[in-house]
């Protein structure tokens, strides 16, 4: 941020994507430019910095803000907005009761916000109506932990990472969800660790691990049981750690005897190999220091709990747990997932991990000063949009979250908020939710907010503001104070997030006396400047002030007894099994350099380069049955809608199963959205969705033309028009690809959409035997836009077009090739983008690998690909592997 004299000063903060909780250093400067770097200090990421967190700085304009609150439509003031919402939810509670309103929030939240959101919904309006979407991401994992530790408690930390021997990813492609954990983890593996990977999918993850157990779908608990079946015959319990600190074990042994646990039994339920299956239980004999690591594909299940639990009965079991390299890990999709776990941002929690037993209950109300405090759970996500739907609650306000798109039966919710009789949505930008908000309340983004973080090892890191607040936008714990003390609630008057902050550790330490491991009562006096100087710290935090790197070091748990508990889990197959008519495993999840819902990340061209528009990958024996061809639309079906995307024809998904990443919206891309797609299957314990299995089919499109045009500015996606829209954000243009599959009158009706208004000289090239059509528009010698449209031909490439749009004026040879079509000289095809950070494309990766660059490390030095964050280099390892593989064939077959 720039002090008065006009020099730039660089402010330490935290990144706003995932659970990793990178540390930034950003220098920001005039015009919201902003540079950034990992901060070398933090110890969560020691200066690394995946794609998504070097790219920042591209995403922190005000295209697409909200910068004023409205009310239905029309600007307000922010005291009529409050107001407003004020009066319309003490109406309604007045009229319909307490549970008759709701708050969905978001791990986008800062830790403060999510407290007062807390504070206002559970204590003093009385509800647990509030939810977040960690919902959708950790519920089952905190329901795991909470039956076994007592508490929703992760007893590891990065630095176990470092020392164990072994690590298994249980649905966890860490080196496209956690890239900065993963340098670590290869950095590791490059000393003799070893990697095990358990997905349906051979992800960039598993591509370099030394076993890939490729699954089927919802197979882990028998996986993971038969595992414990195995060490228990081998005598590798850990029978004295166990006498000593667990309870449960005979009734676990007594239920895996129910099945038969043989290796030939185990492994066919699974859908792998006898070999393989025990090469994995060799591996974890082998390696008492092990963590497993647990993420979507583990808790994203209608029995997500049941397999967090089989997964912790193992390392109870073995008493992997507490020490050094030794623990299960469940690791936050987030980048505060944890800290709205910690604050009571689920609705089965109250603040400070306490639950709604009559002690814990009364302990709250007095501590807020609250009488009315929730007595009861409050409706979990899908079950409260379902709520909203049929009427039961009547006023939502959604918070820095966009579940008309993220949530699974996404279009459901969206019939739930056209219904909804009063909603609410504070956010910094428009999304797909904010169309169906009553009132907007402009929030505060990323660069702007100021308060704490806690990542998945419990650190908690300050995020500062590298921005002074844009237009009207609030901090989030300020629109929602606001709102309180207009509804007339006391206990809201916060001067400053440092004193939220206070109140906050103060409630964990409020009659604890070490009942409880989540202990801040070593922050509860912090002063205004010891808040803003804090640097990151684990907890609990106790009277002394230190952190607290590992949980259960003495064995000791937050249960009555102070043991741990195992759990006896019975396997069982999808919720939905696959049919005739849906004969496919529909998997859902995320891509490397994209992030939710595209909010921030897809105002980072660089970002959108690597994915660039909604694909599906499929088995080339699924693709051939079908007639599906690599790089062709192909529609998915299941029983709640159809969308499309771009086959990826590859042999890296099981067979029978589709995946499709999670992140288009109507914003980029309104047919290849995919959790519309979606069963609303639920974890009955955790009511976590099942993203990772639904019945599905895969045709393809068969479009009869198709085409892209380039413009300077952002066109939605024409309505009344049966088309496949998608689009890509490029450096000085946006370009839109669409195909459909009408008639020559369709062609024109949306040429004549998009031409509409433009001005300027224009090229026109037509072949109307082809169906083809090229236009340009050229104002003051800058490109405006280009349009191709073609029913036979094929389209020429895009970046040549794109980058014209940079040039201040086009030259002699840039017109004539716009009219012929092609770009001038040879074409130049740069392949699919590999590295985001520094632009380098396959082609150029492919000629360092023909050239003699064996190793990713080579690669980077012809080529500069994987040398600044190094996200790419499990896709660099891949490509060397796959030009080594096709060099052994060829000299095979002239053998």
């Amino acid at each position: 941020m720039a002090d008065g004299s006009g020099a730039i000063t660089t402010i330490r903060t935290t990144c706003p994507y995932c659970g990793v909780g990178c540390g930034v250093a950003g220098a920001a400067g005039g015009d919201r430019t902003l540079a950034v770097s990992g901060d070398a200090a933090h110890p969560a990421n020691k200066g690394r910095l995946c794609s998504k967190g070097s790219a920042l700085g591209a995403t922190v304009g005000l295209q697409g803000r909200l910068l004023e609150p409205t009310i239905n439509g029309r600007v307000a003031t922010w005291g009529e907005a409050t107001a407003l919402v004020a009066k319309r939810f003490r109406d309604t509670i007045a009229r319909h009761g307490r549970d008759s309103v709701a708050f969905y929030v978001s791990g986008q939240l800062l830790t403060e916000d999510y407290y007062v959101a807390n504070k206002l919904m559970k204590g003093f309006i009385g509800s647990g109506n509030i939810d977040t979407n960690s919902r959708l991401c950790m519920a089952s994992a905190v329901a795991a932990h909470k039956q076994a530790f007592g508490a929703d408690l992760v007893p590891g930390c990065y630095e176990d990472l470092d020392e164990a021997d072994l690590v298994v990813f249980a649905g966890h492609n860490a080196a496209w969800t956690h890239p900065i954990l993963f340098r670590r983890l290869e950095a590791a593996k490059a000393r003799g660790q070893k990697h095990v990977v358990i997905d349906p999918r051979r992800t960039d993850t598993a591509e370099g691990a030394d076993l890939h157990l490729a699954i089927a779908p919802q197979s882990d608990v028998r996986l993971w049981n038969g595992l414990l079946a195995e060490l228990d015959r081998r005598g590798l319990l850990d029978l004295d750690y166990v006498r000593e600190h667990v309870n449960g074990v005979e009734a676990v042994r007594e239920a895996l005897a129910q099945d038969d646990q043989s290796p030939a039994a185990v492994a066919a339920d699974c859908g792998i190999a006898v070999a393989d299956l025990l090469a994995f239980y060799d591996l974890f004999a082998a390696h008492p220091k092990t963590v497993s690591l647990f993420s979507m594909g583990s808790n994203q299940s209608a029995q997500g709990v049941a397999k967090g639990l089989a997964i912790l009965n193992v390392h109870l079991a073995t008493g992997r747990i507490g020490k050094p390299g030794a623990c299960p890990f469940s690791i936050t999709g987030q980048p505060n997932a944890m800290g709205g776990r910690e604050t009571g941002g689920m609705a089965n929690t109250l603040a400070g991990h306490m639950d709604f037993a009559p002690e814990d209950r009364d302990r709250v109300a007095r501590f807020w000063g609250a009488p009315h405090t929730a007595r009861a759970p409050g409706l979990k996500a899908v079950e409260m949009f379902e709520a909203v739907r049929t009427g039961k609650i009547k006023a939502i306000w959604v918070m820095a979250t966009n579940p008309a798109v993220s949530l699974p039966n996404a279009g459901a919710v969206r019939e739930a908020l056209e219904k909804c009789p009063f909603v609410v949505v504070s956010d910094c930008v428009e999304t797909d939710t904010t169309a169906y908000a009553h009132v907007k309340l402009p929030a505060l983004a990323w660069a702007e907010k100021d308060g704490t973080v806690t990542n998945s090892e419990r650190r908690i890191s300050r995020q500062r503001a590298l921005f002074a607040a844009p237009g009207q936008a609030r901090a989030d714990w300020r629109i929602m104070a606001d709102v309180a003390q207009g509804m007339g609630f006391d206990g809201f008057g916060w001067p400053s997030q440092a004193s939220i902050f206070r109140e906050w550790a103060r409630l964990t330490a409020y009659e604890n006396q070490g009942s409880r491991l989540l202990d801040l009562s070593g922050l509860a006096g912090m002063t205004p400047d010891g808040y803003a100087a804090m640097t990151p710290i684990q907890w609990p935090v106790r009277a002394a002030g230190q952190g607290t790197p590992r949980l259960f070091v003495d064995g000791r748990y937050q249960t009555p007894d102070g043991r741990a508990r195992m759990v006896p889990v019975r396997p069982k197959g999808p919720a939905d099994a696959v049919s005739d008519a849906f004969p496919m495993s529909l998997n859902t999840g995320r891509i490397r350099d994209q992030w939710h819902t595209m909010t921030r990340t897809g105002l980072a061209p660089d970002l959108c380069r690597h994915a660039p528009e909604p694909f599906v990958e499929i088995h080339p024996r699924d693709a051939e049955s079908a007639g599906i061809k690599d790089g062709a639309l192909t529609r998915v079906s299941t029983a709640r809608g159809e969308a499309v995307a771009l086959a990826k024809v590859t042999d890296r998904q099981r067979p029978g199963g589709l995946f499709m990443p999670m992140h288009w919206t109507d914003a980029f891309a309104p047919s290849g959205k995919s959790n519309h797609l979606i069963a609303p299957n639920l974890d009955p314990t955790s009511g976590q969705p099942e993203f990772k299995h639904t019945p599905a089919r895969a045709r393809p499109y068969r479009e009869t033309w198709k085409g892209f045009f380039l413009t300077r500015d952002i066109v939605a996606a024409p309505a009344n028009l049966d088309l496949v829209w998608r689009r890509i954000p490029q450096d000085a243009a946006q370009l839109h690809e669409f195909a459909g599959r009408g008639d020559a009158s369709e062609r024109e009706a949306l040429r004549k959409r998009l031409t509409k208004g433009l001005a300027g000289e224009t090229t026109v090239f037509e072949d109307v035997g082809a169906g083809s059509r090229r236009e340009a528009w050229i104002e003051n010698g800058r490109l405006v836009a280009v349009l191709f449209q073609t029913a036979a031909g094929r389209l020429p490439p895009r970046d040549w077009l794109a980058d014209l749009f940079a040039l201040d004026l086009l030259t002699a040879e840039a017109r004539s090739a716009l009219l012929i079509g092609r770009p001038p000289g040879a074409p130049v095809d740069r392949g699919p983008m590999v590295c985001a950070c520094l632009k380098v494309g396959a082609k150029a990766v492919d000629a360092a690998i023909a050239a003699g660059a064996v190793t990713a490390d080579a690669v980077g030095a012809a080529t500069g690909a994987g040398t600044n964050c190094g996200s790419c280099r499990p896709e660099i390892a891949r490509m060397i592997a796959a030009a080594a593989s096709l060099k052994t064939k060829e000299t095979a077959d002239v053998a």
